[in-house]
């Protein structure tokens, strides 16, 4: 396999982007994973819903409003979830948007919205398809998975899974021809188990869809979780989760996102009620790229085709942060490690502008205590608020801290900013 020539400069410096997970299940709402949690067979599904997805509010410049005020910089959408269902016209199946009330392909609007606003296309395509007719049922997950192993070999004897291969690598063809320039290749999921069991690289004709992809579109970002661990990796994709430290392959540190939701599941949920706060989001964002990587926020617009008022809330809270603090975000990385993290606190630290960002997760009385690299580098310090001037003490409270010769104590106001994570901006000295 070629190496890869993915662009990720531009991934790099944006740090924070929009994931939407939208598709029939938005009708349902009760999880993206309904039809697997709920064992709806295929037929019915269609049947039922299919008729009745009609997003007459849907309107993609008021998304992409909603992500450039909250601070987002590009977007993923899913084209095709697990369900099967497909948000544009492909010339491949008959169970798309075009044949819904909708009537429409949904995701030209979507990118041309987007992209006006400045936005990186990203493209989540997934590998597994529960309604395919020629996709080999199995164990895990689908359908099918509560059934009986003779009920699935039943199904699968009737089933050629190499065709289901030449539908996958023809649907991503679609998308990589018809929409211009993409950015970033979302696939989603390979799923063996230590036994060798369940779905992977041979399953999806992963070396060659990504043979594919390079000719086609060389310089787009491809996921990892094609099942193809021996080979070069554009981007890591934690889910759910923010790692404790730079992820790594054979020691070097990778280029990655943690992708996460607001609440507990990733398409529109009507009755979730475990919804994260305006602070949390912030804190998971700066946790992210405290340790080199972006944060992909996931909204589950409904059937009609709005973000509801809770996803409207969080993004609007996590906007008025950025509207003031975007400086400790985009263009910034993980600090060097002589500069040591101060308790409950993050750095981020921008290598171009030579700045380093304090981000305060827990608000002290008045004094902080930086030890490491800070004491004779630091130039300037201020609130990035409002940037009111952070002063700087000596003498007899900077003993309570250790010894005075390796610390430097910034001197906070008593009473916290008004901000979801206050931050201090610290100008390093020329060297």
């Amino acid at each position: 396999m070629a190496a890869s020539q993915a662009d990720t400069s531009w991934f790099v410096q944006d740090r924070f982007g929009l994931f939407l997970h939208w598709g029939l299940y938005s009708l349902l709402a009760r999880h993206e994973w309904v039809m697997n949690n709920e064992s709806i067979l295929p037929d019915d599904y269609r049947k039922k819903y299919l008729k009745r997805f009609d997003p007459d509010l849907y309107n993609p410049t008021v998304w992409a409003d909603a992500a450039a005020n909250a601070g987002m910089k590009y977007f993923v959408i899913t084209t095709k979830h697990h369900e099967g269902f497909c948000l544009w016209d492909s010339k491949l199946t008959d169970f798309k948007a075009t044949n819904t009330p909708a009537s429409r392909d949904l995701i030209r609007p979507m990118i041309d919205a987007f992209r006006a606003k400045g936005f990186r296309t990203g493209l989540y395509h997934s590998l597994l398809d529960w309604s395919h007719p020629q996709y080999e049922v199995d164990e895990f997950n689908g359908p099918y998975a509560k059934k009986s192993q003779s009920e699935r070999d039943a199904l699968n004897v009737t089933r050629d899974h190499k065709k289901y291969i030449d539908y996958l690598h023809g649907q991503v063809r679609e998308l990589l021809t018809d929409y211009g320039q993409i950015d970033l290749l979302w696939f989603d999921f390979s799923f063996k188990n230590k036994e060798g069991k369940g779905k992977g690289r041979e399953h999806w004709g992963s070396e060659e869809l990504v043979k594919m992809i390079r000719q086609l579109q060389p310089r787009v970002m491809v996921t990892d979780r094609l099942d193809l661990a021996d080979q070069p990796v554009d981007f890591k994709t934690p889910e759910q989760a923010t790692p404790r430290d730079w992820p790594t392959i054979d020691g070097q540190r990778v280029v990655w996102e943690s992708c996460q939701t607001l609440s507990g599941s990733w398409g529109y949920h009507r009755d979730e009620s475990s919804w994260r706060s305006t602070t949390q989001l912030v804190q998971t964002l700066i946790d992210c790229v405290s340790k080199g990587g972006n944060f992909l926020l996931n909204v589950g617009p409904t059937a009609r085709g709005e973000f509801d008022a809770r996803a409207l809330d969080r993004l609007q809270g996590i906007g008025k942060w950025m509207h003031h603090h975007s400086r400790s975000i985009y263009g910034c990385t993980q600090a060097p490690p002589e500069f040591i993290t101060p308790q409950d606190c993050r750095l981020t630290y921008n290598p171009v502008i030579r700045r380093l960002y304090l981000h305060l997760f827990a608000w002290p009385y008045k004094l902080v205590p930086l030890d490491g690299a800070f004491k004779g580098r630091v130039e300037y310090a201020q609130l990035l608020n409002d940037a009111s001037e952070v002063g700087q003490i000596d003498g007899w409270h900077s003993q309570h801290f250790g010894s005075v010769e390796n610390s430097m104590v910034l001197n906070l106001p008593q009473t916290k900013p008004d901000v979801a994570v206050p931050v201090v901006e610290l100008f390093l000295k020329d060297e």
